[in-house]
């Protein structure tokens, strides 16, 4: 079985955001960027399937800029054994949204063919939580969301989703889409040996053009805005002040 796992190039998640001047977007100038969190689990859980003899070969994608490609050798260094890159844009300021990256997403899923696709739940840039379920209704497979654990056994997959509730477990049939949540696994370390071997594996790069997909946004972005400060608090200096202010606030 064949494990297709699509990667984002986020902000890295230890630096602290900071947006324009003008309110048009995020401030990108020399900041670090990294695999999205959330995609790091997912590769994670395709090499550990790969590993326990369930996959044969693990597929890193991704869709964006060609500065993707440190990402995708990141997962190569992880453990996948081969990458694509799907160039979709040239502006790194330019989000490609879910539609159009499912979209490109199908079109690599209908040539390789996997039998199971591994993706983070959400990317931490734009929270969309959209593109897994959106691969999934255009290749026409089940879905499976917010797993915290996934047992693949012959055509079947068992996964424990994390919902409001508590914790449900569902089987889907092969293929399918799986997004993974934080709880799944702990990601490994690249080795130095590994980051060098990385180098030497294939990466193939195409375009959104090539696959005859329209890239162009269907969202127009207004303006963009830090969070409000929090106000400063106050010291009360006994339980009966405590209760007064919180009846002045109307707390109870």
């Amino acid at each position: 079985m064949k494990v297709l796992v699509p990667v984002k190039r986020v902000i890295d998640y230890n630096v602290k955001v900071r947006v324009k001047a003008d309110g048009g977007g995020v401030d990108l100038a020399n900041v670090k960027m990294s695999m999205n969190p959330f995609d790091e689990i997912a590769v994670e859980e395709a090499i550990r399937l790969k590993e326990a003899g369930k996959a044969d070969e693990v597929v890193a994608v991704s869709v964006g800029v060609k500065q993707a490609q440190e990402t995708l050798r990141t997962a190569l260094a992880m453990g996948a054994d081969r990458a694509i890159l799907v160039v979709a844009a040239d502006d790194v300021h330019k989000d490609i949204e879910p539609l159009a990256v499912a979209k490109l997403l199908a079109k690599v899923v209908q040539e390789e063919q996997p039998g199971l696709v591994l993706c983070g739940k959400q990317a931490i840039d734009n929270d969309m939580n959209a593109t897994g379920q959106m691969l999934a209704a255009l290749v026409g497979w089940s879905q499976a969301t917010f797993a915290s654990e996934v047992d693949v056994k012959d055509d079947k997959a068992k996964v424990t989703r994390e919902v409001d509730g508590g914790l449900q477990t569902i089987e889907v049939n092969l293929p399918t889409v799986v997004t993974v949540d934080l709880r799944l696994n702990e990601p490994r370390y690249a080795s130095l040996p590994n980051i060098m071997k990385a180098k030497k594996k294939p990466l193939d790069e195409k375009t959104a053009a090539g696959y005859g997909v329209d890239v162009a946004p269907r969202l127009n972005v207004i303006s963009t805005a830090e969070p409000a400060q929090r106000a400063a608090g106050i010291i009360v200096s006994s339980v009966d002040e405590l209760l007064g202010k919180l009846k002045d606030a109307g707390a109870v």
